[in-house]
């Protein structure tokens, strides 16, 4: 019998701890494992996917929405602001737009480092050669193995 976790134990959804996650995550055989986008097949590409699904919503919602904000209601968006003396919808693609994408970046870099460390994935991992030294060789992206 293998140590490999199935796909009903992996698709159970009790609460466990963070080292118990960890563990559990290194015995999961990512390059056998199906990838779906509407049913993720393990834990952390679930927690990912989620992650990625609501940055995308918000992207979408602040980069078209000034655009369609100004379609349906041009006589709000198109109002000088009184500080800056710019119409609002100029303001709200020229600078809440790029401003936010940025933000989104910042914030899904902080969310992945949380999985990251959530099911123990450690991108600075070096591997050993048959030499016996270390290799400047990374870790996979998705939490596997180098084999």
């Amino acid at each position: 019998m293998s140590n490999e976790i199935t796909e009903s134990e992996i698709d159970s959804h009790e609460a466990q701890a963070g080292r118990d996650t960890a563990a559990r995550h290194e015995q999961v055989d990512y390059l056998n494992s199906e990838v779906n986008l509407l049913k993720p097949s393990t834990p952390f590409m679930r927690d990912h996917l989620k992650v990625v699904w609501v940055s995308f919503i918000a992207w979408a919602l602040l980069t078209f929405g000034p655009p369609v904000l100004t379609y349906l209601a041009p006589a709000t968006m198109t109002t000088q602001l009184p500080v800056i003396g710019f119409p609002a919808h100029y303001f709200l693609v020229a600078v809440l737009t790029p401003t936010s994408s940025l933000v989104l970046a910042f914030i899904y870099s902080r969310k992945r480092d949380q999985l990251d460390e959530k099911y123990g994935i450690d991108h600075s991992a070096a591997t050993e050669d048959s030499k016996g030294e270390k290799s400047g060789e990374a870790a996979v992206a998705d939490g596997g193995s180098v084999e």
